[in-house]
């Protein structure tokens, strides 16, 4: 495969056009911007474009003068509203502009408008209606030379002269500092020292409108006529330019064209597009409408700053972004979203979402598209070169592709790609949509042998490590371990890996570098150790990809290089002759978005041509281009505004300090940066002092506004970054808003001498109030007192009552506490009647017949002792007295809630609250037990109690 790519070299080297390392390239299409009428505001025709020193663009339309600064359009115009065919600045920023019977220049005044200056009010006033059309302007030798048909006017400090025409002129032009004229029968005319030469054999194009001249090697002059084609001169004589850059101009006739970099030719056409050609009349690039440009006419053409080149149309203006390393093939060459290319066979193939495209490889990409390859109509996911057999995989199947058809289909199920099988000469495997599948060369051809089986999962990106025949598989979130059997016809060993790494998580991506298979997560990389069974990181290669951001897809092309993506956009590490690498990233930036996701496709035929794969066709990327078109951009606060007034600051110097009124404190500022390649990625950051702490976040807006700004000084800044991620250096204005009248110095020292006044009145009247103030003061205070002393007194006499009070309370605590007391030791004795009047009875059991007379004396004084104790003992009625003190509270609330308890039932409620026993109830009350059951139901009643409530439970909640 390295000597294919080898031979391929060579050929690109010694037989493709020398073009392919200039700055026009004759592979696919610049990026092309247009603008239509609609955008910038003016008439359709644009005849004249050129550029002043801040990088803002102007043409001549129709509707007069309009200035471009990348992201605004202004559009200015002339007294008499005529259109403008011709325009120049010069060194001092005026621009030079003619119309019809009229022309004089722009120039800004001190707040950035511009103004209009008429030159041609220099002339007589009977003499300015013969002025005609000014077609051509140029500078000449400190002079600004303005031609019409009639007259060519010399305009210096001031002051104006003119020439005749010796008959009528044509067009003029400015060639190496050479001016010459067409005369309609001198034919050219050179001036010099103030007079009009003719040039020996011009009159030969005496019957031709010449529209340009262009210089060419050996003092020669290339002519462009406007239907006879292009002609040389060489001083003495004309001749017609045999190259095919004259063909096309006979074929579609001349508006002639401007020159880049005196390398290559731009040749504007009336009926298709522009030719850009080189020295030799080669055409290189062929842009028409249908390749992206507005329309057919091209009325003008300008090469910018930065070589690139502007178009003034019939109706628009295009933009053409010729000073870049990336050519494109889209829509125009039938190309769709592109997964895959090669070189073959003197053909290069597109993979594509609508089918597998070809174009001869060593043919011009001009005009022709890419044809697509009969048979493949479907969805192609990758285009191979495997053992000298072009095979392509598709979701139509495995097929395999001869002199630009399909000439055989391998499988019939969908493939995504291809691989060669170490240490299996000859086999191939093949990734399908149900597994992976095993050809062989064969000598009759790549044939089909079988599906392998044990594993039936599917993903589009798969390596095998060469040196451990193991075959690695990606398939989000895992990682798989496999082995083929010895016959290929099964995996005789799968593993899974969730990780390969336990500090970075995840499975970033799977590629083969060197031959060898590597494992990256988070920008560090692995490799799989078939002894230790195990990942190890490779240093080095983590190292270099340690400062570009997360990678999600690796590819290695021909010559070493590592081509990496990352959130939708692309880099690259250049391998030297050294073996270390350098980044390249910005040259990608406005690929950003473009890209296929888990489909990046990179085609290194050599570092001229290399071919990306986009999601609207293809791009051509020459390595080897110098980098010059990368610059630092430029920013300018293009204008700053506030109610009542406008300053246009971008055309004018900005170091002037602006003095707002505070009434006018709502301030807006326009950004603008005149950078036009990926103008749309164009960003801005601002940052308002000391109103903003920090930078405002990029961001494509180019208008801000600030409201009800407080008085002080102000400095507004504001920097660009273009679409390769590059800053600007910082512009900044100055200004300073005025404060409200009623914050102003004067009146700050007049509310200081009116507070004076003031505080000098309220003095005095505080001194002659605190005087008034006393008298009432004295007598307030003396009713105060008086007030204050019977206060005390009727304080203490409350006291004395409160004292007395709590006396009573405390004596009652203590009575309450005695009957509490008596209750407890009335109980008692009551028990110890109980107990003697048991003992009584078991006396009178005894049989006192079989006593002795002196023992049955002292047993009947004993049984007399006994009665008399018990009979002589009125701890009842002492208890019912006590217990009634007690819970003399209980009771009085027991009666106001129930008026209708009768005394004996408060009796009764008051041995239960005490919870006495039915016995010891009846006891106190004199009556049976069942009496005391009989009494309970009757206060139950009386209670409105349910069988289910519980009687004492109730008396102790009152």
């Amino acid at each position: 495969m390295k000597s294919i790519n080898k031979y391929i070299t060579l050929f690109l080297v010694f037989i493709l056009p020398l073009n392919h390392f200039s700055q026009v390239k004759s592979i696919g299409l610049p990026k092309i911007k247009n603008y239509k009428r609609t955008e910038y505001k003016g008439g359709t025709q644009n005849w004249n474009i050129d550029q002043d020193k801040n990088g803002n663009l102007y043409f001549a339309n129709n509707s007069g003068l309009i200035q471009f600064d990348g992201s605004n359009w202004h559009k200015y115009s002339l007294p008499n509203n005529s259109a403008i065919r011709s325009l120049k600045i010069d060194d001092s920023g005026k621009i030079f502009v003619g119309g019809n019977d009229e022309f004089g220049y722009f120039k800004s005044n001190n707040k950035g408008e511009f103004k209009y200056f008429s030159v041609s009010k220099l002339i007589p006033k009977n003499q300015r209606k013969n002025i005609n059309l000014i077609w051509r302007i140029h500078i000449y030798n400190g002079e600004v030379v303005f031609q019409s048909f009639t007259k060519v006017f010399f305009f210096k400090n001031n002051k104006l002269r003119s020439i005749d025409a010796p008959n009528k002129f044509q067009f003029s032009f400015l060639i190496n500092n050479r001016l010459y004229f067409q005369d309609k029968i001198l034919g050219i005319l050179e001036y010099k020292n103030n007079k009009l030469t003719p040039l020996a054999g011009t009159t030969a194009l005496n019957n031709s409108e010449i529209w340009a001249m262009f210089p060419l090697p050996d003092n020669k002059l290339l002519i462009a006529t406007l239907e006879r084609g292009l002609f040389t001169y060489d001083n003495h004589t004309v001749k017609p330019w045999g190259t095919e850059a004259n063909i096309f101009i006979k074929k579609n006739t001349s508006l002639g064209g401007t020159i880049i970099k005196n390398k290559f030719i731009v040749l504007n056409s009336v009926l298709n597009g522009i030719a850009i050609c080189d020295m030799n009349g080669k055409i290189i690039q062929h842009l028409n409408h249908q390749k992206g440009i507005l329309n057919n006419t091209i009325l003008t053409s300008f090469v910018d700053n930065k070589n690139n080149l502007w178009l003034g149309l019939d109706n628009g203006i295009t933009f053409i972004n010729e000073n870049s390393p990336f050519t494109y093939f889209d829509y125009s060459y039938n190309l769709g979203t592109v997964y895959a290319s090669v070189i073959h066979n003197g053909y290069l193939y597109v993979a594509t979402n609508q089918g597998l495209f070809y174009h001869p490889w060593s043919k011009p990409f001009n005009d022709e598209p890419f044809t697509r390859v009969e048979g493949t109509i479907a969805q192609v996911w990758n285009i191979q070169v495997i053992k000298n057999t072009l095979l392509c995989a598709s979701n139509s199947g495995a097929l395999i592709i001869e002199e630009n058809k399909v000439v055989k289909t391998l499988d019939s199920r969908g493939y995504f790609g291809f691989k060669l099988i170490p240490n299996h000469e000859d086999y191939i495997i093949g990734e399908n949509y149900n597994g992976f599948s095993i050809f062989k060369k064969t000598p009759s051809g790549i044939e089909f042998i079988n599906q392998v089986e044990g594993f039936d999962e599917t993903t589009n990106t798969f390596e095998i490590q060469l040196d451990e025949n193991y075959l690695w598989l990606k398939k989000d979130p895992y990682l798989y371990q496999m082995t083929l059997s010895d016959d290929l016809k099964k995996f005789v060993f799968i593993k899974k890996h969730s990780q390969i790494n336990p500090y970075y998580k995840g499975i970033g991506s799977l590629q083969q570098i060197e031959d060898k298979i590597y494992f990256q997560s988070k920008n560090h990389f692995f490799r799989y150790s078939k002894e230790q069974e195990n990942f190890f990181e490779d240093k080095k290669l983590s190292a270099l990809f340690s400062k570009v951001p997360s990678i999600n897809t690796l590819k290695e092309d021909a010559y070493g290089n590592l081509w990496f993506a990352f959130n939708e956009s692309l880099g690259v590490f250049i391998k030297n002759k050294n073996d270390n690498y350098t980044l390249k990233e910005a040259p990608f930036t406005n690929l950003t978005g473009n890209l296929v996701n888990n489909y990046i496709s990179i085609n290194t035929v050599d570092p001229s041509n290399i071919f990306i794969g986009l999601t609207d066709g293809l791009t051509h990327y020459n390595s080897e281009t110098s980098s010059d078109y990368i610059t630092k951009p430029k920013a300018f606060i293009e204008s700053f505004s506030f109610p009542g007034d406008t300053i246009v600051t971008g055309n004018i110097n900005t170091d002037e300090e602006y003095n707002i009124p505070y009434s006018s404190n709502h301030v807006k500022f326009t950004f603008s940066s005149p950078t036009y390649e990926n103008q749309e990625n164009v960003k801005y950051s601002y940052k308002l002092e000391p109103f903003d702490d920090n930078w405002r976040n990029w961001s494509t807006m180019s208008i801000k506004e600030y409201t009800n700004l407080r008085e002080g000084e102000y400095t507004m800044k504001v920097k660009a970054k273009n679409s390769y991620g590059i800053e600007s250096d910082i512009t900044e204005i100055h200004f300073t808003i005025s404060p409200p009248w009623y914050r102003h110095f004067m009146a700050y020292i007049i509310y200081f001498i009116v507070a004076l006044i003031a505080i000098y009145i309220i003095s005095n009247r505080i001194q002659l109030k605190i005087r008034r103030n006393k008298y009432y003061e004295t007598i307030e205070q003396r009713r105060l007192y008086l007030e204050k002393e019977s206060k005390i007194r009727h304080e203490q006499h409350e006291l004395e009552k409160e004292i007395e009070r709590l006396k009573s309370d405390k004596l009652q605590i203590k009575i309450l506490a005695k009957d509490k007391e008596l209750v407890n030791n009335s109980l008692q004795v009551v028990k110890k009647n109980k107990i003697l009047n048991g003992i009584i009875g078991k006396l009178k059991d005894i049989d006192t017949n079989i006593l002795d007379d002196s023992t049955k004396f002292e047993f009947n004084k004993l049984h007399k002792s006994i009665v008399k104790e018990v009979n002589t003992d009125k701890s009842w009625k002492d208890l019912e007295k006590h217990i009634k003190n007690v819970h003399f509270e209980f009771l009085k609330r027991l009666k106001e809630k129930y008026p209708k308890i009768s005394p004996r039932e408060l009796d009764l409620a008051t041995y239960l609250l005490m919870n006495m026993s039915t016995k010891e109830i009846a006891e106190i009350m004199n009556i049976s037990n069942g009496g005391v059951e009989l009494a309970r139901y009757r206060l139950r009643k009386k209670l409105d109690l349910n069988k289910k409530e519980n009687l004492i439970g109730f008396l102790m909640s009152i």
